[in-house]
């Protein structure tokens, strides 16, 4: 009798899901104090569950300032590695955002740092997480980037990863991305879907959307996730952290798990999110200043030189795209950030080429084990020529290989996101995404 073919790919992610379930059971002390159920709303969770030194060592500190306080052994790395551990586990449990918490391999590599007689680099002893298909450091490791095609796959170090360690950071958790590395949500038929910290209701975005999530939530400062479409921005605002897009071959790629290499009409980037904007700076700071070039000789040659401006900015704002207009909260931004930079003396003033091969290979990848095709990327692949899920305020970007970055404005508020109900309509797209919008 013919195996069940939803049991086969259903027994097949078992392995990364176990794999994830007792990388999460090794935190110590074990979580307590999580309330059943869960509130919507978790970012008052971790008071109850965390100590008062957890509590500041997660909460209290800018990137810059707790590599100052490791660099003048004020603070041991295990201490911070501990309770951004703890911390992760926590996220995990109310957003589901973890592929492997990496206790073991976190606290031997901190414990390594902290016996150092010097710092080794500019990231000495901090944490920081990754998008799982990007890889990892440490032994028999595997990446399987959300594909049931690709479980237990070899996978180590990668060329950034390696920069990443030799400028001293712990590796301390792996992140979730969707099917086909593709969503602006995050789901997928090995690890489930992964909620935002603020609403669990909604998502945190994609495809970096187990690195927004745990981020939104202070369970890690400085991460890494990647950008071919939307998938740094989008998250990063979901969840009120910052992101930025680099112009692609600008850092390191090669090594990571993925489809479609060798196809290079849109190129994807790697790219950082983080809680605080500086240190969007340091991160590619820490990669260019390592001449990824001499490695990747894809990236490009030039190295990173602050922008020092000499005088006033000008700066456009595109209030609408002339084909859906944006919610009312995104409206509001907009306008905060125009009196903003008006009162500071400033001036104001693509789907088809993503799988340049009809598809064909992420279709096989998915087919041959998952079996199940998520909507989103049913929407992506199968109906492409008359896709609803609007991107274009992201994709032209990557389209035109520019730069962009995501800071945090504002935050949602209903009582003044009223619905405009004299709005007009303008085309389909737009009367889509209009009725999707809910004030609470």
């Amino acid at each position: 009798m013919a195996k069940n073919p939803v049991e086969t790919w259903q027994t097949k992610a078992e392995v990364p899901r176990r794999i994830r379930d007792e990388s999460v059971a090794k935190v110590q002390p074990p979580l307590s104090g999580i309330p059943d159920p869960l509130p919507l709303n978790c970012q008052g969770l971790p008071k109850l569950v965390l100590t008062p030194r957890e509590l500041e060592l997660t909460e209290s500190y800018s990137v810059e300032q707790l590599l100052a306080q490791l660099r003048s052994r004020k603070l041991s790395s295990e201490e911070l590695t501990r309770a951004f551990l703890r911390r992760a586990a926590l996220a995990h449990v109310v957003t589901n955002c973890l592929t492997e918490l990496l206790w073991d391999d976190a606290i031997e590599r901190a414990r390594y740092l902290d016996s150092l007689p010097e710092p080794i680099g500019p990231l000495h002893g901090l944490p920081i997480s990754i998008k799982e298909h990007q890889g990892t450091l440490g032994k028999n490791k595997t990446s399987n980037a959300s594909y049931v095609s690709y479980i237990g796959k070899p996978q180590g170090s990668t060329l950034l990863c390696d920069i990443l360690w030799d400028a001293g950071c712990v590796h301390f958790a792996r992140t979730t991305q969707p099917q086909a590395i593709m969503h602006l949500e995050t789901e997928s038929n090995i690890y489930g879907r992964t909620v935002n910290p603020y609403n669990r209701d909604v998502t945190p975005g994609g495809s970096s959307g187990g690195e927004s999530a745990l981020l939104g939530i202070r369970g890690s400062l400085f991460g890494v996730g990647g950008d071919i479409g939307g998938s740094i921005r989008v998250p990063a605002a979901h969840c009120g952290v910052y992101g930025f897009k680099p112009s692609a071959q600008r850092l390191p790629i090669a090594g990571g798990t993925g489809h479609m290499f060798g196809r290079e009409c849109i190129l994807a980037t790697n790219a950082p999110i983080t809680a605080d904007r500086d240190s969007l700076e340091l991160f590619m700071r820490v990669v260019v200043d390592a001449q990824p070039w001499r490695l990747e000789p894809s990236v490009r040659y030039q190295h990173w030189v602050p922008y020092k401006f000499t005088k006033p900015l000008k700066v456009a704002i595109q209030w609408w795209d002339g084909v859906v207009k944006p919610h009312p909260p995104m409206l509001r931004a907009l306008r905060e950030v125009a009196d903003a930079c008006k009162k500071a003396g400033i001036k104001e003033i693509i789907s088809g080429l993503f799988y340049s091969d009809g598809i064909k290979e992420v279709l096989r990848l998915i087919r041959d084990t998952d079996k199940l095709l998520l909507l989103l990327i049913k929407f992506i692949t199968k109906e492409q020529p008359n896709i609803k899920e609007y991107i274009g305020y992201t994709t032209i970007w990557n389209l035109l290989n520019y730069s962009r970055a995501i800071f945090l404005v504002t935050t949602i508020n209903p009582e003044n996101n009223i619905k405009d109900t004299s709005y007009k309509l303008y085309n389909i797209e737009d009367q889509f995404i209009y009725k999707l919008y809910n004030t609470e």
